[in-house]
């Protein structure tokens, strides 16, 4: 029986809960490697039900990743659970499609709060952590938004939140390298999750593919293996990447 490529290691995934998203399509992806997986979400219930999908191993959480308090003590919590953290994903984020004069402050404010400043709170509590070992693998999930300035059913705060998540992981990438931490990020193109639900029909989709190089929209387990490879040793040299995974959507 062959060693899964995570084996014995402990992988945060953060906004996990939907068992047709990203998330939780990495969280499963990581666990069939061997890896101990925590789920984090906003409702606790959610979070262990859906790791409870995964197996009864594994463990979910709730934490608002825009509180720092609350990503501090929940690391903490997996920190003294399982004494290590070796893999964050800040997947945690909130998709919008209104446009600029269309959109708010709230808006705007929700966007940006959830996937910088959450990566941001998360990145930071567990960092001194993977210091202290001299090792971590931390993956930050942007868009192909941020790549192209603009998406199909993005606006332009968030495309904003996505470019500036892209580059938090560069920082940090390149910070941390001396540490042995790599950080890198992923851009999906358009994604068939439920986050799609009453924002385009079937058509739509079908409209959509044809403008991909590859024909199809991504599905999760295109984005979660992307992100298996990020976080393996498979990667071991690859650090401040931004790997685009949009079926060829942007090509430079």
């Amino acid at each position: 029986m062959s060693i899964g490529q995570l084996q014995d290691q402990i992988a945060i995934v953060t906004g996990g809960a939907s068992p047709r998203g990203i998330g939780f399509a990495i969280a499963s992806r990581f666990a069939q490697e061997g890896a101990t997986v925590v789920i984090l979400d906003l409702d606790a219930g959610a979070a262990q039900h859906a790791a409870n999908l995964i197996g009864q191993q594994h463990l979910g959480l709730a934490c608002d990743v825009r509180n720092e308090n609350q990503a501090n003590q929940t690391v903490r919590q997996v920190l003294d659970r399982y004494g290590q953290a070796d893999v964050l994903v800040n997947n945690a984020g909130v998709s919008q499609s209104q446009r600029l004069l269309s959109s708010t402050q709230e808006d705007y404010d929700l966007v940006m709060d959830v996937s910088v400043r959450g990566s941001f709170n998360m990145s930071r509590a567990v960092v001194p952590h993977m210091q202290s070992r001299q090792r971590g693998a931390i993956v930050c999930m942007g868009s192909v938004a941020a790549q192209r300035g603009g998406g199909i059913l993005g606006g332009p705060h968030y495309s904003a939140a996505k470019g500036a998540l892209q580059s938090l992981a560069k920082a940090m990438a390149r910070e941390l390298a001396p540490d042995r931490i790599r950080v890198n990020a992923i851009a999906p193109g358009m994604v068939d999750t439920d986050l799609l639900l009453g924002k385009i029909d079937d058509e739509g989709k079908q409209r959509v593919a044809q403008t991909i190089p590859l024909g199809r929209l991504a599905q999760a387990s295109d984005i979660a293996n992307a992100c298996l490879f990020l976080v393996s040793d498979q990667s071991a040299y690859i650090t401040g990447l931004v790997l685009d995974v949009s079926g060829g959507l942007h090509i430079h």
